[in-house]
């Protein structure tokens, strides 16, 4: 898939395409069905398949106070973008500069003059331009005039008339630690992106030694809690050892120890041979097994700890290790 970082970057004669536009953060199922479609269209007409998306999401340019979690970072956004089928991907730079722009500007300099666009795809609620001015029936209009068709999709949901797949519900059930639930709109659990850095260093003193994503981590952090799920070395092929373990991760403050900062950690069950300091990683959420709680001892949290563990371990299906 090529990967085009502005305008500029797009060949001249690049195209004819079918394009889809959208920030698609999450690349939830319900973008997943409207980008496949996109490139089932382009393979029946032999066009080049196309998704448009912007870095970054304009609400944080626009009004930053109501800026919504981001739930992927940019390069797994375009990685799950990719394994749509799409050709191409072009990311638009949202600036407050280009929030100016026309819907006729827009269609022309991106659909028309850069990708060559012969079919749109679009959702029934697509706004774009500035002030959100244009919508279909713009569209439609600009398409007439400049000669490309419009496509517009209805709302996907998990039946077909159900609830609408959407960034906005993953993230709602993310704030209530439901992260299975997110998992099924997303097709594959959320994850937490971040470098490995120094904590107290409490969880090896306690035998449970855990890796720390450091405070600017990317993604949506679910509610505090104590989850099973996986950690992921991003510098590491997929294939290699080591590069996905299974882990306990805990989110909050740790309340027994009077803790105030939040912080995303994680436990490779039955390792305490790792040193992932400095490391790009991730960490991806399968099941919350219980709310934070308050012990009144270290004692009463080091069983309660095993306890994790072994529920992590019955939820994603890991063997005790051999005594």
């Amino acid at each position: 898939m090529q990967r085009f970082n502005g305008l500029d970057a797009v060949p001249g004669d690049f195209g004819p395409s079918v394009v889809s536009i959208g920030n698609f953060d999450g690349v939830h199922r319900g973008h997943r069905a409207v980008l496949e479609g996109v490139v089932a269209r382009a393979r029946a007409r032999g066009l080049a398949a196309v998704a448009v998306t912007f870095e970054p999401h304009p609400v944080a340019v626009l009004f930053p106070e109501r800026a919504p979690a981001v739930l992927t970072t940019l390069e797994h956004r375009l990685e799950l973008l990719e394994e749509t089928g799409l050709d191409a991907v072009l990311v638009l730079e949202f600036t407050l500069e280009f929030a100016q722009w026309s819907p006729e500007r827009f269609v022309r300099e991106v659909f028309v003059d850069a990708l060559h666009a012969q079919v749109v795809v679009v959702g029934r609620d697509t706004r774009f331009g500035h002030r959100n001015s244009g919508d279909v029936s713009t569209l439609r209009e600009l398409g007439a005039e400049l000669g490309f068709s419009v496509e517009v999709l209805q709302d996907v949901g998990a039946d077909g008339t159900g609830p609408r797949w959407s960034s906005s519900r993953v993230r709602e059930l993310l704030a209530e630690g439901d992260v299975a639930g997110a998992a099924q709109l997303l097709g594959r659990p959320h994850r937490v992106t971040g470098i490995v850095v120094h904590g107290d260093h409490r969880g090896r003193e306690l035998g449970y030694p855990t890796a720390n994503l450091s405070q600017d981590a990317q993604g949506q952090v679910p509610a505090d809690g104590v989850y099973a799920g996986r950690l992921l070395r991003l510098g590491a092929p997929r294939q290699a050892p080591d590069a996905v373990m299974p882990a306990a991760i805990s989110v909050g403050t740790n309340p027994t120890f009077d803790g105030v900062q939040r912080r995303v950690e994680a436990y490779v069950l039955d390792r305490d041979d790792l040193d992932l300091y400095g490391e790009s990683v991730a960490v991806e959420f399968v099941e919350r097994l219980r709310p934070t709680l308050r012990f009144d001892g270290v004692e009463a949290l080091v069983t309660q700890m095993a306890l994790d563990v072994a529920r992590s371990r019955e939820v994603l299906g890991v063997a005790a290790p051999a005594r």
